[in-house]
This record gives C-alpha cells, structure tokens and sequence, in this order.
C-alpha cells in the first residue's frame, strides 16, 4: 500500500511537491490508516487509529541510533566484522534492502561509504528525511559524503550498480522477539511494505557484483538465504550475519 502524505500548514510547499516527485506520493487532506505526516520538523509515519503506535521515523542524529554510534562497540560490532570494517576503513558498500538505515549509519559511521538501495516508496522517503535532518547536525558533517540513497528495486541496483566492494542484504523476516519496538516497526513494515518473498533472488547478483564479500543478516534461528551455506558467520547478540566470501579484503 501506499501511505499519503497529509497536507499540513507547517509542511513546507515546495518540500511536500519535492516528496510527492521524488517519491511517487500523493499529498492528501485527510488520512485514513497509515499515513506521512509532518511533526516537528521531520517526516513521520503514522496510523490514525493506532494512538499508542508512536510515530516512525528516521533519525540518526540522536536517541538509539546516536547511542550506538558512540557507545556500540564501533569495529567490535559483529557486522562491522562481518563486512570487513576491521581490515579497511573505507569500504563501499551498497545496503540493498535499506529499510530505516541503522545498519547503513552503523557502517558509515566507521567509515565507509554506503549507497542505501530502498524500493518501498514510503520507507525511501522516510530515509531520505532523515538523512537531510543528519546531514544538518555538526556532528555529523560527514554523514552526505558516505550515505547516498538511491529508490530503486533491490535487483534493479545489484544488476546496475558498480564498483561495490560489499553487498549488505537484510531481508525482512517475521520476528520472534515481542518487544514493543518490534511489534511498533514490524507491524507497520508489514501493513506498508509487505514482504520479501523475492530476498531468496537476490543471492545470486550480489555475488556476481561484489567484488569481495557478500554479508546476509538473519536472525539466529533463520535457515540460510536462498539454501546456499556462506563461507562463515558473524555472531551478533541477536542476529547471525552470513559471509559470502569472493576475494579477500
């Protein structure tokens, strides 16, 4: 489904028509359901008769996302190990399943440079205003050199895109955890975006484009993406992060 985006005097003009091109949206004066809405400066998501559902959002300059920049674990983090973060800095990396862009903020933080591939327009919109609010932050000067957004179909990009060291794939999967975060994100990913019943398909052109490694996030007790065993795996805290080796970083 596709969320509108509801009108609001407070919703800069020429920002909302940049959205709507840029992203397919329609500008709506009423919302029924999941709906963009625009509150204190920054892009939400949102459902009108979900009161105690919160507000979804990008925002990499504070709260989790800020927290775990500084306080992680940096190149200890098991994806940062996973992608080969501890054997050179400036990695390029392309995140084709995007999603909210924690584990793209993760990995740029570090130093690489990520190109977040998000095909849902909704999402790619929620992305792309969080990384104007970032990019705005001092501390975070760095943040519009090393992460690009490009709102493109995941196979679109790993049969387009070039010169990519590692591919991150991060398919949605039905979660077991019932923490609130979970259920609030999860439900909302699944009303909006729907399903990756194509993940299985994109194994094989990662492979073919990265030129050295492919790094596939699953959870614990997730069989291995397209049946296909990796080379190794990473073991986060709740997370398994799958290595296809092709050379060596």
């Amino acid at each position: 489904m596709l969320a509108p985006l509801l009108s609001s005097a407070a919703l800069p003009a020429d920002y909302a028509a940049s959205l709507c091109q840029q992203f397919g949206l329609q500008l709506s004066e009423h919302a029924v359901g999941w709906h963009l809405a625009w509150q204190d400066d920054a892009l939400v998501l949102r459902h009108t008769e979900l009161a105690k559902q919160g507000d979804i959002l990008v925002d990499f300059a504070s709260g989790a996302a800020s927290y775990r920049r500084l306080h992680g674990g940096g190149k200890n983090e098991a994806i940062a190990k996973a992608c080969g973060l501890t054997k050179k800095r400036d990695l390029r990396i392309l995140d084709a399943t995007a999603g909210l862009g924690r584990d793209a903020f993760v990995l740029a933080s570090l130093g690489a440079s990520v190109t977040l591939v998000e095909r849902n327009p909704v999402v790619a919109a929620l992305l792309s205003d969080g990384l104007r609010r970032g990019a705005a932050t001092a501390e975070l000067s760095w943040l519009s050199q090393r992460m690009q957004l490009c709102h493109c179909s995941a196979l679109q990009a790993l049969t387009q895109c070039a010169a990519i060291e590692v591919v991150y794939l991060d398919p949605m999967f039905p979660p077991r955890d019932k923490t609130a975060l979970v259920k609030k994100e999860m439900r909302a990913f699944h009303d909006v975006v729907g399903s990756d019943l194509d993940a299985d398909a994109l194994l094989a052109p990662a492979l073919e484009l990265a030129e050295k490694r492919v790094v596939v996030k699953r959870p614990a007790y997730a069989d291995y993406l397209a049946q296909q065993a990796p080379t190794m795996s990473v073991t986060g805290k709740n997370n398994r992060f799958d290595v296809y080796v092709n050379a060596a970083i």
